[in-house]
């Protein structure tokens, strides 16, 4: 292996590389390892690189309509322990690109309670198609545009051609750039390493600086539970609020503290927090900003300084520093990306926990992608247990203004593995119904989603929640001024339906899909695997 007495010795690192040729996502990465791996050998330590799964949500949601993609977040959590913990690695970096890796190696870190250091690779570059920019979010929403009739398949395809131009994760604040914004605001990153260009040279240096870091935090024994506190996750919340991301960072938020036994409610901070905190960005699909220009004005650091004072400067950083020093040394940001809070882009917050006889437990909305001023909307329910079919509706006009989709039984236990909604609400935003129709899932959505979603409904119809027994016809009401989500039915009626119940899931083969389902728990537990 090439090592001498001497380094066995030196700190031992893991470069946790979830690298894969399959997608543009990760398809740089190899190139960030040698870096990094460099790094660490200049700074005294010996890097051991591992490899991992690596889920895309544009490749792995092909089969079984993305049921992998949840599962495979956790499979990757427990491929770190075995391969980390079973070397006795003494500390961590770890390659975050699309969506699941993030939250993964956050989980990991937070088991293992090693000194751990989250380097964001990226986002990919959109491109030029007659005369207009687009994007992996433009071609998204296409799909809707093609099933009404509106463009005709060579359109779109041309668009396909030109909509990446380079290697990372999606373009815009989809789920993927929002965990690395969140990885920073867990103070888990080299401060200012996201939103950042795959590719670039700004990404080889945060590469070698984190190379660097990591050997210091072993000898200073930094490690993540110190890092990952409730003042951490509170930050996190804050600027996930602030900056409209990603619906799914909820969930990844829970399941990240509960990997690292901090003692903090994450759903009940995104309801608390929410109430007065204001939207001080508006980068797509929440408005016309893109990724990159968030970049350049300053990235998730720019927007803590903007929101320092709604944050706990307390809350110690991988970089050694508080939180509010690192705040300290950080340039001005671009305040007409980034907004101040007396100054923001709208007054409502970006994501919303609504409750209520369809949610008891909640379910969350991207208010900042909510068209115009929709703040409430009440419709007779579409009841769909397979997205295609609802895609279908799309085309042969089956679906009306006014109406509300459910799309269920497609929850982590119903799927198992949470099940693709997201074609369906780019398709309906696409067909230009997302202000007229709404869409309420237990399934899973991306953060390009736009429209009137309600998502992570909980529980899960296949938990015996109710969505579980909403039929055709009944009336749901979305009232996000009140934060409500209700099926129209009688406390006496509602009861006796859920009393009704008699779930049948579908039956799975044996493989890693019917280990999850036997294992996950509730969406309002992360969906983190256990035994009950």
């Amino acid at each position: 292996m090439g090592l001498s007495e001497e380094d066995l010795l030196k700190p031992k690192i893991a470069v946790v590389n979830s690298s894969s040729k399959l997608s543009v996502c990760f398809q740089h990465l190899d190139g960030v390892s040698e870096t990094v791996q460099a790094a660490i050998r200049d700074a005294g330590g010996v890097p051991f690189e591992i490899r991992t799964v690596a889920p895309s949500d544009f490749i792995t949601s092909a089969g079984r309509q993305g049921r992998y993609l949840m599962p495979t977040r956790d499979l990757l959590v427990n491929d770190v322990e075995v391969q980390v913990e079973g070397a006795e690695l003494d500390g961590m970096i770890l390659l975050s690109s699309c969506d699941k890796t993030t939250p993964a190696h956050l989980m990991a870190a937070g088991r293992l309670d090693i000194p751990a250091l989250i380097l964001t690779c990226g986002y990919q570059l959109g491109g030029d198609c007659a005369g207009r920019h687009v994007d992996i979010e433009t071609l998204y929403n296409s799909v809707g545009a093609l099933k009404a009739g509106q463009i005709d398949l060579a359109d779109l395809k041309a668009m396909s051609c030109q909509a990446i131009t380079g290697p990372g994760v999606c373009a815009g604040l989809a789920t993927a750039n929002s965990m690395h914004v969140t990885a920073e605001a867990l103070g888990m990153t080299v401060p200012g390493n996201a939103p950042i260009r795959a590719g670039s040279d700004r990404l080889a240096d945060y590469a070698r600086k984190a190379g660097t870091r990591i050997v210091q935090m072993v000898d200073e024994g930094l490690t993540a539970r110190k890092v990952l506190t409730p003042a951490a996750f509170h930050n996190a919340v804050t600027v996930a609020i602030a900056l409209g991301c990603s619906v799914n960072v909820v969930r990844h938020l829970i399941a990240s503290a509960i990997e690292a036994e901090a003692d903090f409610d994450v759903l009940a901070a995104f309801d608390r927090l929410g109430r007065d905190l204001p939207q001080i960005t508006q980068v797509r699909p929440n408005g016309p900003t893109r990724i990159e220009e968030l970049d350049a004005a300053g990235g998730c650091r720019g927007a803590m300084v903007q929101l320092r004072d709604r944050l706990d400067l307390a809350a110690m950083t991988a970089s050694g520093q508080r939180l509010g020093d690192v705040l300290d040394a950080a340039p001005a940001p671009d305040a007409t990306v980034i907004r101040p809070l007396a100054d923001p882009f709208r007054p409502d917050p970006g994501l919303l926990v609504l409750k209520g006889s369809l949610a008891p437990d909640g379910a969350i909305v991207k208010l900042s992608a909510v068209p115009g001023a929709v703040r409430r909307f009440s419709g007779p329910a579409r009841v769909f247990e397979d997205e295609s079919e609802a895609i279908a509706g799309l085309g042969d006009g089956s679906i009306s203004k006014g109406d509300v989709i459910v799309l269920r039984m497609l929850g982590p236990k119903g799927g198992p593995g949470t099940v693709f909604a997201a074609s369906f609400m780019a398709a309906l935003v696409g067909a230009g119904l997302g202000a007229d129709v709404a869409v309420v899932t237990d399934g899973e959505l991306s953060g390009l989603n736009s429209g009137i979603t309600v998502g992570q409904v909980m529980p899960e119809a296949a938990e015996g929640g109710p969505l579980a027994v909403v039929r055709d016809g009944d009336t749901i009401t979305i009232d996000m001024e009140a934060r409500s989500l209700d099926l129209g039915l009688e406390a006496p009626a509602l009861s006796d339906r859920l009393a009704a119940l008699d779930l049948e899931l579908s039956e799975e083969r044996p493989g890693w899909l019917r280990f999850y389902r036997d294992l996950v728990q509730p969406l309002s537990k992360g969906a983190v695997l256990g035994t009950r």
